[in-house]
């Protein structure tokens, strides 16, 4: 008895001592506030704050289930570290956006879609020539992030998918294609610049908890595929905790009443994660100029960024996304340019099921229809992106590294009040310019 009273009596003085008053708070957590130090106890009262106090419900008395307490709280520090704003902010978006998603509401409200500016190049060409030229002298101010998170599984492979092979003659894999282009590159860019020492071109891997163990697996059997082990850097993703219902409040492991549930936020967090690693300001003491952002699957991608890359040098682009032709209602999103009535406006992909819709909705009753090309005037969007660093490192400074976010739950039924599983907030890398004052010069090449 009197070691409970002792245990008692140093919560109280804790509680004090932090200046909370804990009346309110599950009786399950009071009790086992004498495990926690002050910063968990401050988390705590962060969660209950922001409606969280389900979390608790189902925990243990003390001296049962301590270590899976302690852990909640260890895994409740990862999730507020690794979010820009922290947990609360996740929260605070996921309500609002849960809440549109609820009331319908249509994200593309009020804007209206238009063609955007960009040059269009046919390989080989003058133009293509020309361009490729000023490319490739630019090519050693550039960093090359690569964003391979995902497994193969759509592709019937349970592998890391940079690990299948790019082409079947040699069985090159995508890794060590892109290594050795990037090797190429940096070679060539030095002597046609004629450069006294050449310049180490940096390339960044974006991983995550599926795929960062077989990445470095692949790089260190294969020695780095013939680039030095320094100029590679791999920064992995965290997950983002899970949403059970309209009101946000966090989902529980199944298979654990002591951890939240979590799942990928999406590949957007490429850019919070170059952000905080602070490998943007020493890309910028190295003057670079260029990030140079691609996918984990796309062979030929290396064939168009030369010129791309001279684009944006001669164009002056913040940001150019590198596109394909598309066929009008091709299953493929869009570069489109999107003007408010308020007067914003901003160039982003705009994704296939939306734009026909938008197109309709604002005077065009065919919506996406090929033009005199044979193709959509509005180009495909691949996800590879070229960024001038000056401009991204100070919009970033701006939002912390944080994209505009989604939220896609599968509701039971037409009421829209439960859903069918839980689910989370999403962000894409593509949606980077939404943020952007309209004096930021977008393209697409």
């Amino acid at each position: 008895m009197a070691s409970g009273l002792t245990t008692a009596d140093s919560t109280a003085k804790l509680l004090s001592d932090l200046k909370i008053d804990a009346g309110d708070w599950p009786p399950t957590l009071v009790k086992n506030l004498h495990l926690l130090s002050p910063d968990q106890i401050q988390s705590g009262k962060m969660l209950l704050e922001m409606g969280q106090s389900h979390l608790f419900q189902h925990w243990a008395e003390p001296g049962v289930d301590d270590d899976q307490k302690k852990a909640f709280f260890t895994q409740l520090s990862k999730l507020n570290s690794s979010y820009p704003g922290g947990l609360a902010s996740y929260i605070k978006t996921a309500r609002e956006l849960l809440a549109d998603s609820k009331a319908g509401k249509n994200p593309y409200d009020g804007f209206t879609p238009s063609v955007p500016i960009g040059e269009v190049l046919s390989l080989g060409d003058d133009n293509f020539i020309k361009f490729e030229d000023v490319g490739v002298k630019e090519a050693k101010n550039a960093a090359f992030v690569l964003v391979a998170g995902g497994l193969g599984e759509r592709l019937g492979y349970n592998g890391i998918k940079v690990a299948l092979p790019a082409e079947t003659t040699t069985g090159t894999c995508f890794l060590q294609l892109y290594i050795e282009s990037i090797l190429a590159l940096q070679e060539a860019s030095s002597r046609l610049t004629q450069g006294t020492c050449q310049k180490e071109i940096p390339f960044v891997i974006m991983t995550s908890d599926d795929t960062h163990t077989c990445t470095l697996d692949l790089l260190e059997s294969n020695s780095y595929f013939g680039m030095k082990a320094s100029q590679v850097k791999l920064l992995k993703q965290e997950k983002v905790a899970c949403l059970d219902d309209n009101d946000a409040r966090l989902a529980l492991d199944p298979h654990n009443k002591y951890k939240i549930q979590t799942k990928p936020h999406g590949h957007g967090d490429v850019h919070s994660l170059l952000y905080s690693s602070g490998l943007l300001n020493v890309w910028h003491d190295s003057r670079l100029r260029w990030v140079i952002f691609f996918q984990d699957t796309n062979g030929l991608l290396f064939k168009a960024i030369p010129a791309s890359l001279g684009v944006s040098a001669t164009k002056e682009y913040h940001v150019n996304s590198l596109a394909v032709p598309r066929k009008a209602k091709e299953a493929i999103g869009g570069i489109t340019k999107l003007t408010h009535s308020d007067g914003r406006s901003m160039v982003i992909n705009v994704e296939y099921n939306q734009l026909d819709p938008l197109l309709r909705a604002t005077g065009h009753p065919d919506g996406d229809v090929n033009c005199e090309t044979g193709y959509s005037p509005f180009p495909g969007n691949i996800n590879q992106l070229i960024l001038e660093l000056d401009p991204y490192i100070k919009e970033l400074t701006k939002t912390g590294g944080a994209v505009k976010e989604f939220v896609n739950p599968k509701y039971k039924d037409a009421s829209k009040t439960s859903f069918k599983s839980s689910t989370r907030l999403e962000c894409m890398m593509q949606d980077y310019p939404k943020t952007l004052p309209p004096s930021a010069r977008v393209g697409f090449t």
